[in-house]
């Protein structure tokens, strides 16, 4: 097939989630099929990083992103456009150019929009199967549930109101769409858009990648994730609060690692208490991961499904975590992970596991099994290209198949034969 992926993040370096799952959804199509590459970028993509791309896609192109400005004049005209604002503010006519241009040189089997402010250009392409990769509406869902005001709660309501519009339109121009999760799925279906066509893709972690030799040093926890990210932040600040004092108070020499981008962020202004180390964005986090004897995931916000879980648990640290922070991942609770719902629960899970190293052990092999065998990116993209490869030949015989009836979609994607 001749794919047109159209991507919101440049996928290399993979310093974040989405990064990752538009690197190795390229890597597992370029496998078969020919894959051509249209992103945005914060910055012009040349040498190593433009390299990386071209090794696995016959043409890239890109243009700078510019991020949604709410007092800007299209975003505050666009009040009043059924489109998103964001969506509106944020299109750019050079990307719009670049898929016109790569449209007259090549003819596409499918066109993927990865991420909804990738849609619009999809729409630009006239008889490639469209598949809308990753719809993420969580966020949106739980902003609306944790409104704090009347005011507040009615803004909300009416851009998620906004949203869900928006989508059904969409649905009607998309052949299908992809999703990471069942709960996922579940808010599309209550907000009343087709789910039919709505197929299952996790994200996953790189399960060939070489695990770093690394021995795990005693009474040492981890977080990793960008404190530019308000979930991760909020995350960060909960456990330092509520959390990490109490279990201080029984391990006196427990320390907390905490990785991820720093730019912007005022740590003066979180707790400052003894045992925190805040090291800022790592090329490689895990050896840090994989040096830790225990992954803290203190999420009380965001939506999708938590990539830091996976990578914990494929490389053997076990993880303890809110409900949140396991939302929309197929584990159990006590046998891969630690669930706790309030700090004191929380804190008491994670002195257990820093305390019994049996417990540690188990939790070890159990989630990194579990991951190896439903979260491997090799088996997931291989999944990907053949719910793509259902969707040309159904597009081929005039039908259009329907993802809605089963479950765990993503491991039992239809025959075309």
């Amino acid at each position: 097939m001749n794919i047109l992926f159209l991507s919101r993040w440049y996928p290399y370096p993979c310093d974040n989630g989405a990064k990752l799952r538009v690197y190795n959804l390229i890597r597992a199509l370029a496998v078969n099929h020919s894959v051509d590459l249209i992103s945005f970028a914060d910055e012009p993509i040349e040498g190593e990083r433009l390299k990386a791309m071209q090794e696995l896609c016959r043409r890239v192109g890109t243009a700078r992103y510019q991020s949604f400005q709410p007092r800007r004049v299209f975003a505050l005209l666009a009040l009043f456009s059924p489109t998103p604002r964001a969506f509106v503010d944020t299109y750019r006519q050079e990307i719009a150019e670049l898929v016109i241009s790569f449209c007259r040189k090549a003819a596409y089997d499918v066109v993927i929009a990865s991420e909804l402010d990738m849609a619009r250009y999809a729409l630009l392409t006239k008889g490639p199967v469209r598949v809308l990769e990753e719809i993420q509406v969580g966020e949106y869902v739980e902003a609306l549930r944790h409104a704090e005001s009347t005011f507040s709660g009615v803004r909300r309501r009416l851009t998620w109101w906004k949203l869900a519009g928006y989508l059904r339109r969409l649905m009607n121009e998309f052949d299908a769409a992809t999703v990471v999760s069942s709960l996922e799925r579940a808010h599309l279906a209550r907000a009343g858009i087709p789910v039919e066509r709505v197929q299952i893709i996790p994200n996953g972690v790189d399960m060939r990648k070489v695990r770093p030799s690394v021995q795990p040093q005693p009474d040492t926890l981890i977080y990793s994730g960008s404190l530019t990210y308000s979930a991760n932040l909020d995350a960060v600040v909960f456990f330092l609060r509520e959390i990490f004092p109490q279990i201080r108070a029984h391990q006196p020499r427990v320390t907390l690692t905490v990785t991820g981008r720093l730019d912007g962020v005022d740590l003066a202004k979180l707790p400052n208490l003894p045992g925190v180390i805040f090291t800022g964005h790592l090329a490689d986090v895990a050896p840090a991961i994989a040096g830790s004897w225990l992954s803290v995931v203190p999420l009380r916000q965001g939506g999708g499904t938590r990539l830091k879980v996976l990578e914990s648990l494929s490389l053997g640290t076990p993880v303890v975590s809110t409900p949140k922070g396991v939302e929309g991942l197929d584990l159990i609770p006590n046998e891969d992970v630690l669930v706790a719902e309030d700090p004191s629960q929380f804190a008491a899970a994670v002195i257990r596991v820093l305390k019994d190293s049996r417990l540690r052990s188990k939790l070890s092999q159990a989630g990194k099994q579990q991951v190896a065998r439903l979260y491997d990116w090799e088996k997931i993209g291989d999944d990907f290209c053949r719910f793509l490869e259902v969707l040309v030949a159904g597009r081929n015989d005039a039908l259009r198949p329907d993802f809605s009836k089963t479950e765990k979609v993503y491991r039992h994607v239809i025959d075309p034969s």
